[in-house]
């Protein structure tokens, strides 16, 4: 645990050398920790930092703001954080402290955060520019505010206000949407502890238990790998639920006959996986669902397939869309000339979302998918998600009933490559005949 404290500071300060270089010279940038939520009166969510700061920092506790300082002279990193306090230990756990704090992050200066407004102003009193999130943070928006009019005010007495303020957060994205070969090998980490997770809800499954049930089998695979929590709320929708996109009721019953969508994924050291199968209560698909299961994986795996570096980001997409229109056409769910159904739009009564986005600190990552006014090319180091799906509403009176209430999709993370893609999520069985033979080892 010690050895992944010190990789996950080393990363940080590698980070902030990186951010450095893209910064302009005399200019600060600030960046505040995230703040306690309240769960219910004086009870919190568990904490989370901001996905940004720890980027930079690696630190994990509430209360603190970060800046980085670039002076033709040199670069400077300065901390504020909660001191040291014996009685608050006693009751929330142990603090860093400024002075523990300046050789465990590797950075420059560290004081209490109560020092903050009576130093901040001498910290940017000569930058020309702020970097900060402009907007995002009511709280820090009024302390720059407060900082700048300091410095405007003892402008007679030699302070230099800055003049230009800018975001950090495309800065910082455009960073983040690249993982070097240590963030790889936590995603891989987090990708594995999932497909353990999946494999042992598949096994669980039973007519009678409840999605819950399903959901407490990935918990555990989780958290006794070391995973605290998972990366979002996990969706585990049997039947007609899975046609709800974003389902986390999770309190139905599991019925013979069903299926079960499963999109759940763990954070393992602050990074995401982002996995979705979908499966049979029975352990045997009906010949339904088989037929539209295998329209999504042809359309996922082709996706997939097209993944390498200067493929533009949205062709993946465009392939899941034409490989699901022809399937649904084949089948009869949907009537008409394939080119036409797909300028119209007509597939959207059965796929109405994206392929897949970026994935990395957060489950949704931080990146354009845009350069300039075109969607981006893949480049090595990017990771994405491909998740088809197909979803025939219980409602839809257009197709026979037979089809009615089936939802599928299908998702995987996906690494580009210098020459390609890796699959980080293989470990997780994804064809029907997969499924099937997994489930048909349950006790």
């Amino acid at each position: 645990m010690k050895a992944d404290t010190e990789l996950r500071f080393a990363q940080a300060k590698k980070h902030r050398q990186a951010l450095f270089k893209k910064l302009k010279n005399n200019s600060v940038a600030l960046l505040s920790a995230a703040t306690l939520k309240t769960r219910s009166h004086d009870t919190e969510y568990s904490y989370r930092q901001h996905s940004d700061f720890y980027y930079l920092s690696g630190f994990v506790e509430d209360q603190a703001m970060l800046a980085l300082i670039k002076r033709p002279a040199g670069n400077k990193v300065v901390l504020f954080c909660q001191p040291k306090d014996k009685t608050k230990e006693i009751w929330s756990g142990i603090l860093t402290g400024p002075d523990a704090a300046v050789g465990q992050l590797h950075i420059d200066e560290a004081w209490p955060i109560g020092e903050l407004d009576q130093r901040m102003p001498a910290l940017i009193d000569g930058s020309e520019r702020v970097y900060y999130s402009i907007g995002q943070d009511a709280a820090l928006d009024t302390r720059v505010s407060m900082w700048v009019n300091d410095l405007r005010a003892r402008t007679r007495q030699g302070a230099r206000a800055p003049v230009q303020f800018e975001m950090l957060d495309p800065l910082v994205h455009e960073m983040r949407l690249f993982k070097d070969a240590a963030e790889v090998k936590l995603m891989q980490k987090a990708a594995d502890i999932s497909a353990r997770a999946h494999c042992r809800a598949m096994l669980a499954a039973r007519d009678g238990l409840y999605e819950y049930h399903l959901e407490a089998e990935l918990q555990h695979e989780f958290i006794s790998s070391g995973a605290r929590f998972p990366a979002y709320n996990s969706i585990v929708a049997a039947g007609a639920n899975a046609c709800i996109l974003h389902y986390i009721e999770n309190n139905k019953p599991l019925r013979d006959g069903d299926l079960v969508l499963i999109d759940a994924g763990c954070e393992y050291e602050y990074y995401a996986a982002d996995i979705t199968r979908t499966f049979p209560v029975s352990g045997k698909f009906s010949k339904e669902q088989k037929a539209l299961y295998d329209i999504v994986l042809k359309a996922q795996l082709k996706a997939i397939d097209a993944i390498k570096p200067g493929v533009a980001w949205d062709e993946p997409h465009n392939i899941t869309v034409r490989v699901i229109t022809e399937g649904l056409v084949e089948l009869g769910l949907l009537k008409g000339n394939i080119k036409k159904l797909i300028a119209d739009g007509a597939y959207r009564d059965f796929y109405m979302h994206r392929a897949g986005h970026w994935l990395g600190i957060d489950v949704h990552d931080a990146g354009s998918y845009l350069k300039g006014d075109k969607w981006r090319p893949y480049e090595a180091g990017m990771v994405t998600t491909i998740e088809p799906g197909i979803y025939v509403s219980p409602d839809n009176k257009k197709v026979a009933k037979k089809w009615r209430g089936i939802g599928i999709r299908i998702e995987d993370d996906v690494l580009v490559t210098r020459n390609g893609n890796r699959v980080l999520t293989h470990a997780v069985p994804k064809t029907t005949k997969e499924i099937e033979a997994l489930m048909a080892g349950r006790q």
